[in-house]
């Protein structure tokens, strides 16, 4: 397969970006906040994401054996795999120019408890849900991945929170997306 097999349509030919794989881990309090990394390194440096972070590849770690571990490497408790929920599918599209992700979204379902502070890759605090939007967020959790996020948090008949996929476009000047999937559907 050539080189420009790889390259999608309306990118400007010449070596492929790298694709990588991770996880974001939605972890919830008994008082409903939420957890979130003040980070201090790339990417995102600077600003709120929930913790979370790259497969382990070379070892065949699957997305929610990522999850398990990145919760315990960075929250520093054990949840068991039956209470990480996926509840998100979210591919990006040329990130920062530097590469393409597939990021699995994942809800621990009920509450944590998690000692907040600082730690290797920033620092861990908890936030209503209603303080994140003014939170200093990338661009595309501020637009696009907290509003989904949003709205299938409500449970669906299974009594988990719902699911979305959707691709984000970050080509550009302005982010271009589409949601290719939710349940319940809208």
């Amino acid at each position: 397969m050539s080189d420009a097999a790889n390259i999608l349509p309306g990118m400007e030919a010449g070596a492929p970006l790298p694709y990588k794989l991770a996880c974001l881990c939605d972890l919830r309090d008994s008082e409903g906040r939420v957890l979130l990394l003040h980070r201090k390194k790339a990417p995102n440096q600077g600003l709120c994401s929930p913790i979370g972070g790259k497969l382990e590849m070379a070892l065949g770690e699957s997305p929610v054996q990522c999850a398990q571990r990145e919760i315990r490497e960075e929250a520093g408790i054990h949840v068991p795999i039956n209470r990480i929920h996926l509840g998100g599918l979210i591919a990006e599209t040329a990130f920062e120019g530097n590469g393409h992700w597939l990021l699995f979204y994942y809800r621990v379902l009920g509450a944590v408890d998690v000692e907040t502070g600082p730690m290797d890759e920033g620092e861990l605090r908890w936030h209503p849900p209603e303080e994140i939007e003014s939170l200093p967020l990338p661009v595309t959790d501020r637009e696009i991945i907290w509003p989904m996020i949003r709205k299938h948090e409500a449970e669906s008949e299974s009594g988990r929170p719902g699911f979305f996929s959707l691709h984000i476009d970050c080509r550009g000047d302005e982010l271009r997306w589409t949601v290719e999937q939710e349940e319940p559907g809208t």
